[in-house]
């Protein structure tokens, strides 16, 4: 019985993992990319429809393992693949149907409990708060730097001075010559 829990244990941390990184990406795109404020209840939403699509999968493995089981019993003779089970299978595929119900039946469970969804979305909260710290901490770091603070400085020095001739002054150059060829067309132009 303790490996069935553990293995329940693990499928409820891995989906509530998921969900934590699927509802953080959905606040980042709302609040940064979309210019919207964060709103706990917008979220709460976007948490319920992934665990309960999780759920949805483990309840889809537990009856897709139910049938291998079910196709495995009295088969004696020796397996031709990965999925062909043999009658020494069943014990383990009927194991393998109880974790996937167990998690569905656990991921339920926490969907229709307002109290964790709200922690789940507060945890996906500071987890993108975190990200947009970090970015902003090296951005910063990285553009407010001076070369003898960079460890890397001289080692990038001729990249960066490659990439501003073949870069930076190509496009200014190319600039250029767009606008004086505007510039002279105008010119051309009878008044």
């Amino acid at each position: 019985m303790g490996r069935t829990a553990d293995a329940i244990a693990e499928g409820v941390a891995i989906a509530t993992a998921a969900t934590r990184l699927a509802v953080k990406n959905h606040i980042l795109v709302g609040t940064i990319a979309q210019g919207g404020v964060f709103d706990t209840d917008r979220y709460l939403q976007d948490a319920r429809e992934s665990l309960l699509a999780m759920a949805k999968e483990s309840e889809d493995a537990a009856d897709m393992v139910t049938r291998w089981r079910k196709r495995a019993r009295g088969r004696h003779s020796d397996p031709s693949g990965t999925h062909d089970y043999r009658d020494r299978d069943v014990r383990n595929l009927r194991r393998r149907a109880r974790q996937s119900t167990g998690v569905a039946t656990r991921l339920r469970a926490m969907a229709e409990d307002d109290e964790k969804m709200r922690a789940l979305v507060e945890e996906a909260r500071a987890a993108a708060w975190a990200d947009v710290r970090h970015n902003l901490d090296r951005r910063l770091r990285v553009e407010g730097m001076r070369p003898d603070q960079d460890p890397e400085y001289e080692t990038m020095r001729e990249a960066r001075m490659q990439a501003l001739r073949l870069v930076d002054l190509q496009a200014l150059s190319s600039e250029q010559r767009a606008r004086r060829k505007r510039e002279s067309e105008a010119e051309s132009e009878p008044a």
